[in-house]
């Protein structure tokens, strides 16, 4: 009995090594080879460029000290606190003020220069008056001089010399005195262009929003010394519409040619996970910049932020559409990258050619890219040529006669074989996808 059981084990053994060694030497033929397979869809196809860029204000305004001195007070912003981080402003709120002290006391200087100066066009005036009035008597006197000459009468040559001396000196005078006047008045002007000069100055002591806009920046405290030399000092830096707001995306060399005005453009930021933003391209800048041999563009694009939702300097993820077809036939881009081993091409398959003309009858041009999708026919596969156009990360365009939405294109195959890896699936093609077994 123990003999028997002992038989009974053995053949068990026995059958059971067969079955593996049998399963074991036919891995990798194609009767047990499947095909992952996905539909041909119709519908919009859309294109984008992904670039990263951070959230800017449109305006931004860099308010600087024009004069040195010591930050004494601080003004007072639209809701009536002191200016702050964040706080709202009109034009012409006052931002802080520095010391005024020596500034005005130039100024008070001017206007006592100024006084002194018309003081003196008075009495440059007045001299003028006495100029005129000895002059007229000089005039008279030289006139009767002349006449008694001209009568032969007696005259003493001394005499008549005199009037005549007297007449050239008050007319000489005369002349003076008008110069005096100009010279004085011109001394006027100068004092007046000091004292506005000083003024100007002086107005310089208090600062003032040039804007309406928002602090976003704050870089001095009071009592603390700013100098202006020939560099203007920075004090505070203003955002002067927070409402519309841009993003400032950096774009590669690669990508610049696709981005163009007017493109819509979608975008996140981490600080608002799961909140779409929508905007649009307004400006393409020509001026590149090149780090270690990458060129890169600034790309501005427009969005609206009129719940202040966007906050300055946030990071932005944007997707830049740039081409977009309706209603056209698609497939994933596994579809034509999937190459078949020899052994899964149906024996007697001939390479196809491609048509010349499209679905919708139009010819192509010779210059449009062409791929191959493979359809599944039982344990094998067979190419269909079709010409590609508009592509994205997951799908593909394609124009062909022969296809149809709704029919099945191998984009990969699942093999009982370790060795037969030619069929590996993408992990990150769009689901769902249905596995379709030979026939």
């Amino acid at each position: 009995m123990k003999s028997i059981i002992k038989w009974v084990v053995i053949l068990l053994i026995i059958a059971v090594a067969g079955w593996w060694a049998s399963r074991f030497f036919a891995k990798g033929t194609n009767s047990d080879a499947q095909f992952l397979t996905a539909a041909v869809r119709k519908g919009n196809l859309s294109a984008t460029v992904s670039v990263t860029g951070t959230v800017e204000p449109r305006n931004v305004v860099d308010v600087g000290a024009q004069v040195s001195g010591t930050i004494v007070k601080f003004g007072t912003d639209a809701d009536g606190h002191e200016v702050d981080y964040d706080s709202p402003v009109n034009k012409g709120t006052v931002l802080a003020i520095i010391d005024p002290a020596n500034y005005a006391a130039r100024v008070d200087s001017d206007k006592a220069a100024l006084a002194e100066a018309q003081a003196n066009v008075a009495v440059a005036k007045a001299k003028y008056q006495t100029y005129v009035a000895a002059y007229e008597d000089a005039a008279a006197d030289w006139k009767r001089a002349q006449k008694l000459g001209d009568q032969g009468m007696a005259l003493p040559v001394t005499q008549y010399d005199s009037y005549k001396s007297t007449y050239l000196q008050t007319k000489a005078n005369l002349a003076l005195g008008k110069a005096s006047i100009v010279q004085a008045q011109m001394a006027v002007n100068v004092a007046k262009a000091t004292l506005k000069n000083d003024e100007i100055t002086l107005s310089y002591c208090t600062i003032t929003s040039p804007v309406k806009g928002v602090v976003i920046d704050r870089d001095v405290d009071i009592g603390q010394t700013v100098a202006s030399s020939f560099n203007t000092p920075s004090l505070f830096l203003l955002a002067e519409n927070l409402k519309k707001i841009q993003v400032w995306a950096s774009v590669n060399e690669a990508d610049i040619g696709r981005i163009k005005k007017g493109q819509s453009v979608t975008f996140t930021v981490d600080a608002l996970p799961g909140k779409v933003f929508h905007g649009v391209v307004s400006q393409v800048r020509l001026n590149a910049t090149v780090v270690q041999n990458v060129v890169t563009y600034t790309v501005v694009i427009d969005t609206n932020n009129a719940n202040g939702e966007l906050l300055p300097y946030l990071t932005a993820q944007a997707e830049v559409l740039v081409a977009q077809k309706k209603n056209v036939l698609m497939v994933p881009n596994a579809a034509l990258r999937w190459v078949p081993l020899q052994s899964q091409i149906a024996p007697g398959t001939a390479p196809e050619k491609h048509s010349s003309t499209g679905s919708g009858g139009s010819t192509l041009l010779t210059q449009t890219p062409t791929g191959t999708l493979w359809i599944a026919d039982g344990k094998f596969v067979r190419p269909l040529v079709v010409h590609t156009g508009l592509s994205n990360n997951y799908f593909t365009q394609i124009i062909s006669k022969k296809i149809k939405p709704g029919i099945q294109v191998v984009i990969g195959d699942v093999s009982h074989s370790a060795s037969h890896g030619s069929g590996a699936v993408n992990p990150f093609i769009p689901q769902p996808f249905k596995h379709k077994k030979p026939k």
